[in-house]
């Protein structure tokens, strides 16, 4: 037969009321639903989709039916010849020049700026890294629209107008600064202890460089990858001012000559516009949650 141990006085036993209260008014909070919040939430993704679903709709109708129905209301058939119509007028030429041009420009800035980030953060007590850091948070204060024309002048004197390298040069300049910041944020969260163990290993600042910081800042990586590659892709006065004849121009460019081109033909506009915004919503929506953890998790301190 089991005998009982009395309780000495004083001792506690089972859960505190007080604590258990208060884990249950907490827990209660965190899971009421914010319902202001919330309802701000829906009206501003109806605002956002509102806009694009007239986009959508509008590229499936023909010029006709486009003024003698309402904007809001589907066609009642559909047709393709707007997408025809621009895919003639040399959108893919313009698509690839886009492409090269984004690509060419973010991949060397995004290894440039790690790069650089990382020797800021761990040669935090050099006088000429600390000094390289400020020349890039001032970078972050100089408009594109500020030295536009020295960017011309160099451009000139080093023969490259009317080239593709003549956008994708300036665009790198201009995305490292803000790359440097957000990566150099993200590693200074890497615990130094990982650091310290990868020296203890006998790693070097190389190795421990792309085999612990490298795989450790891809959500970061991933926010700079997207921001740039939206702003380089959307990117209209370095190509407009950079080059000049149609078979460099790129797709911000392209759309202005179509708006010009095909004058009230409005589901052709909206075509070439839906074109355009295909990839980066495609972008966007791979990359969606390494995104949105490298814009909170870098500026975490």
């Amino acid at each position: 037969m089991a005998t009982m141990t009395p309780t000495p006085p004083g001792t506690r036993t089972g859960k505190d009321p007080a604590t258990d209260a208060t884990g249950t008014r907490a827990s209660r909070k965190l899971t009421e639903r914010n319902w202001v919040g919330g309802s701000f939430a829906w009206i501003w993704l109806i605002v956002v989709m509102v806009p694009l679903y007239w986009l959508v709709i509008t590229s499936f109708k023909t010029q006709a039916n486009y003024f003698v129905t309402n904007p809001l209301k589907p066609p009642s058939e559909f047709t393709f010849e707007n997408y025809q119509l621009v895919i003639e007028n040399d959108f893919v030429r313009y698509f690839v020049n886009s492409v090269v041009v984004t690509v060419g420009a973010v991949l060397p800035a995004t290894l440039i700026s790690f790069m650089a980030a990382y020797a800021v953060v761990r040669g935090a007590t050099s006088r000429f890294l600390r000094w390289v850091n400020g020349v890039f948070l001032m970078g972050l204060a100089i408009p594109l629209q500020a030295v536009v024309i020295p960017v011309y002048l160099i451009i000139i004197k080093m023969e490259l107008y009317n080239t593709l390298q003549a956008i994708i040069l300036p665009s790198i300049a201009f995305a490292i600064p803000l790359s440097v910041l957000v990566l150099a944020n993200f590693i200074r969260d890497v615990p130094k202890e990982l650091f310290e163990s990868m020296r203890m290993d006998g790693a070097t600042e190389w190795g421990t460089m792309w085999r612990l910081a490298f795989p450790l800042t891809r959500p970061a990586l991933v926010t700079v990858v997207i921001y740039n590659g939206v702003l380089i892709w959307n990117g209209y006065l370095l190509p407009l001012i950079l080059t000049q004849s149609p078979e460099k121009a790129t797709i911000p460019l392209a759309l202005a000559s179509f708006q010009t081109q095909f004058g009230v033909n409005v589901p052709a506009v909206a075509a070439s516009v839906t074109l355009t915004t295909v990839p980066i919503v495609l972008l966007y929506a791979i990359g969606r949650r390494q995104l949105v953890s490298g814009l909170t998790a870098g500026f975490s301190k």
